[in-house]
């Protein structure tokens, strides 16, 4: 009995020592059939996933800004993939082609909704449409900072301008008086590089002026070689300014 004891015990050492666990090949299966399971798992979540369509959001833009963005898919489908526009509206001059990509240049501001839907090869076919939101802004704001205003014999104030886009702006910067003969008074007048991403940068204007009403009006051009872009913005005041007092 003892020394069929220290055999069963040298047989045990020396598997131990190639390696080999005890009760070996059920813990072998039972593994390899739980990396199966998990195999088999993700796979049938990877199909059930379908078609996500990407990026999830869209960039904004501004007027005449060169746009460009492709779509695609992720998960499971049929080649070749086609492209539509299925409800709402992309801004004037943006189009989306038959292969997902959305290019042009806007042609106005404003926030823009629609829906992207998108089409697989199979057959069944395989569908699936996202929604989306566009924001073009101005590439060029021209707000009151200190309204035009009289003071005694003076017509002075002053505008915010913000340079949205990526791009340096010549800008021409003209404000005028124009009296109710229709003569037309310089008080304001600059022109110089407006920097991009400038933001509310104030340009002040004023003159003394003769007895008489004036109608304000801020004329603001910036100009982009690249491209030849011009943007326009412009005010007045909402009514006449009375100087009662002489120069």
């Amino acid at each position: 009995m003892e020394l069929r004891w220290a055999g069963c015990v040298g047989a045990l050492v020396g598997l131990l020592a190639m390696g080999v666990p005890v009760g070996g090949q059920n813990q072998a299966s039972q593994s390899q059939e739980s990396q199966n399971k998990a195999s088999q798992g993700k796979a049938s979540q990877d199909k059930d996933a379908g078609m996500v369509i990407e990026p999830g959001e869209l960039p904004g833009t501004y007027p005449s800004g060169p746009y460009e963005v492709v779509f695609h898919v992720r998960g499971n489908y049929v080649p070749v993939l086609h492209w539509s526009i299925e409800k709402g509206a992309l801004p004037p001059g943006i189009r989306l082609d038959d292969g997902g990509v959305l290019r042009g240049a806007a042609q106005r501001a404003g926030e823009f909704w629609f829906a992207v839907a998108v089409r697989d090869g199979g057959a069944p076919q395989q569908a699936v449409q996202r929604e989306f939101v566009i924001k073009v802004t101005e590439a060029m704001t021209v707000d009151w900072k200190v309204p035009a205003h009289v003071t005694a014999n003076r017509i002075d104030g002053s505008v915010e301008v913000t340079n949205t886009t990526p791009e340096d702006m010549d800008l021409t910067f003209d404000v005028k008086a124009v009296a109710e003969n229709g003569r037309a008074t310089e008080i304001g007048y600059q022109h110089f590089p407006l920097k991009r991403g400038t933001i509310a940068m104030t340009l002040p204007f004023g003159e003394t002026l003769p007895h008489g009403d004036y109608v304000v009006y801020v004329n603001v051009v910036g100009e982009v070689a690249k491209g030849n872009r011009i943007y326009r913005q412009g005010m007045k005041t909402p009514e006449a300014l009375q100087v009662v007092v002489g120069p």
